[in-house]
Formats: C-alpha cells, sequence, structure tokens
C-alpha cells in the first residue's frame, strides 16, 4: 500500500476519534424535555405537587399533569404545616422545603415567569417522607460525581490514543516497508474505539436483572415469611453482581385515605430496605431512593379481595448498569513487518 492511501487511513481514525468524542458529550448532557408552566405577569396561582429541584433561593414543583413551574421564595413567604383543630399550624424556615416534599403554593407570577410565593402549606407527614428522600439522595449524587469522573477519564484516555495514532502517521510516512503493519494498526484502533464508545454510551444505562413483588397484610408494614425469602433471593443475585443499585416502590390498595395509604406505603419500602441493609449488608449507596406511591399504580383489581391482595406490595428490581459489565476494550497487535 502506498503512502498516500495510509494518509489516508489515518486521516480516517483522526475523524472517527473526534466523532467518538462528541458521541461522549452528546450522551451524557443529553436530558428528557419537560413540560413548563406558562403565566402572565402578576397572575395569582394556587399550585399543588411535588418538590423537584431545591436552589438556594428557588425550587421546581411538579403537578400531577407533570407540568413543572419555578417558585422563587422571598422574605415574606409563609412557610407552615397545614392547621390541626384551630387550623393554626407550624411555623417552619423555608429550608424545610426539600426535594420529594409534597406542598401547596400560592402566590402571583413575576415578569421573569417565575412564581413569587406567598404561602407555602403542606403536611407533617409529608415533610418526614421528604427528609428521608432527601437523606437518600446524597449518595446517589456522589456516584453521580463519581461517574462524570470516570467519563472524563476515558475521554482523556481516547486523545491520548489520538496523539498515539498522529504520531505512528509520521513514522509510517517516512519509514519503509511498514504499510502493512500501519494498516493493522489503524484496523485495531478504529474497533478500539468503537469499543470504547460503545462501553461510555451503556455508562447509563440500566437493565433488570430480577424483579421481586413482597405483599403484606392489611394496615401492615411487616415482612413475612414468604417475603422475607424473596428478598433472600435479591440480595443474594445482587452481591453477586457488578454495578447494580436496587429499586424499591411501595403501594397500597384502594382502602383508606389519601395521607393514610401514602405513609403506609412508604413504610412498608422502608421495612424492605432495613431487611436488606441489616440482614444482606446492602449498602444504601446501592438503593435508588425509595418511595411511596400509595394507592397509585394497582397492578390488579381492587374490587376483588385477591386484587386487593396483590395490590398490598413492595416492587423491588436489580439493576445492572450494562457499561461496567462490558469487557474493556483490547488493542490487538499488528503482525511482525516484513523487511526489504
Amino acid at each position: 500500500m502506498g503512502s498516500t492511501t495510509l494518509a489516508t487511513s489515518v486521516l480516517f481514525i483522526s475523524a472517527s476519534l473526534g466523532f467518538a468524542q462528541s458521541q461522549v458529550a452528546s450522551t451524557y448532557s443529553s436530558a428528557p424535555s419537560t413540560k413548563s408552566a406558562t403565566a402572565v405577569s402578576g397572575q395569582k396561582a394556587k399550585i399543588k405537587g411535588v418538590v423537584t429541584r431545591r436552589d438556594a433561593d428557588t425550587f421546581v414543583i411538579q403537578d400531577a399533569n407533570s407540568v413543572e413551574t419555578s417558585v422563587r421564595l422571598t422574605n415574606q413567604t409563609s412557610v407552615k404545616s397545614n392547621g390541626g383543630f384551630l387550623r393554626g399550624g407550624t411555623n417552619y424556615a423555608q429550608t424545610s422545603i426539600l426535594r420529594g416534599l409534597y406542598l401547596e403554593v400560592e402566590g402571583r407570577y413575576g415578569s421573569s415567569g417565575e412564581l413569587i410565593a406567598e404561602k407555602a402549606r403542606f403536611n407533617q407527614g409529608d415533610l418526614r417522607v421528604a427528609r428521608a428522600v432527601e437523606s437518600r439522595a446524597a449518595p446517589l449524587e456522589e456516584r453521580a460525581t463519581n461517574t462524570e469522573g470516570k467519563l472524563s477519564q476515558v475521554e482523556e484516555n481516547a486523545q491520548r490514543l489520538s496523539g498515539q495514532l498522529d504520531e505512528l502517521a509520521a513514522v509510517a510516512n517516512t519509514a519503509k516497508g511498514g504499510a502493512q503493519a500501519a494498516q493493522e494498526s489503524a484496523d485495531a484502533a478504529i474497533a478500539g474505539v468503537n469499543d470504547t464508545n460503545d462501553r461510555i454510551s451503556a455508562l447509563d444505562d440500566y437493565t433488570p436483572q430480577t424483579t421481586a413483588a413482597v405483599n403484606f397484610k392489611v394496615n401492615s408494614a411487616v415482612l413475612t415469611d414468604d417475603a422475607k425469602t424473596k428478598l433472600d433471593e435479591v440480595a443474594t443475585k445482587a452481591l453477586n453482581s457488578k454495578g447494580y443499585v436496587i429499586e424499591i416502590a411501595g403501594f397500597t390498595d384502594s382502602t383508606g385515605g389519601v395521607q393514610k395509604n401514602r405513609l403506609l406505603s412508604q413504610r412498608r419500602a422502608d421495612s424492605v430496605i432495613r431487611y436488606l441493609v441489616e440482614n444482606h449488608s446492602i449498602p444504601l449507596r446501592r438503593i435508588i431512593t425509595p418511595y411511596g406511591y400509595g394507592k397509585t399504580n394497582p397492578v390488579a383489581d381492587n374490587s376483588t379481595r385477591e386484587g386487593r391482595e396483590q395490590n398490598r406490595r413492595v416492587e423491588v428490581k436489580l439493576l445492572v448498569n450494562k457499561g461496567l459489565l462490558q469487557p474493556a476494550p483490547a488493542m490487538n497487535r499488528p503482525s511482525a513487518v516484513l523487511g526489504d
């Protein structure tokens, strides 16, 4: 093969590396689109929903229709729990508004489209749930930061590989009889870059390995012997896996009030977590933030006894990271170069 063909191969390798690096940035930075509320400045509004993001003086609330509204807190914003018999309520600091808190906000829209909050009201039970969610969110954020660091390291390795290929091209252009070795090195480099790109793309992709439904008795959050057996099986598979996380979601049947069912479903999810941690030493950082969904998302008909039994459950999913399970790409050595 002549020097012109060799130069063309090296240029193709460099272009492939650039495309792989751009794919890394695109994979990591992309985020699903959300619906945002629109309103006229000065318009009064009352919104109920769950806090999905919390900053210093603002937070984002998402209502039942998945519409997100940015809310700004001021020194005049009143933050209280809902009142009891005398409807007095308890004053809370604005820092009590946490991610995962279900609350009601009243205020007027500002010129920037934010809702300037005048009142914020919530149930104390929902505050306890939100505090539990916040305490488990920190390990997840730390894991996300670690993943970002790994992606940066892979990008640096790809850049170093690009520099090595440039050096290889310079040597090949001046060396005699190196065409065959240069071609084999180029083919191996392209394959390695493609494998690296595939592995990077899968770093944020989890695939379900095991799914189990743990059922409970009426108005109970106590694990039965059958439930413990199912959790033992999930824990055994988890501890023998690499790059795993466990997703836990609690539910109830349709009997009882909304608030009671929400708290009961959260207690059931907490019972599952406590069993996995205390009996199998599953690290909390491996458990995705649990949530009690109450009587929503039934899997069976609540009008029958059998259906209600199936709906009184906690769903446990063992998810494994596809990117970490894939083997690291290997560069094949070119065959020996024949002499002149």
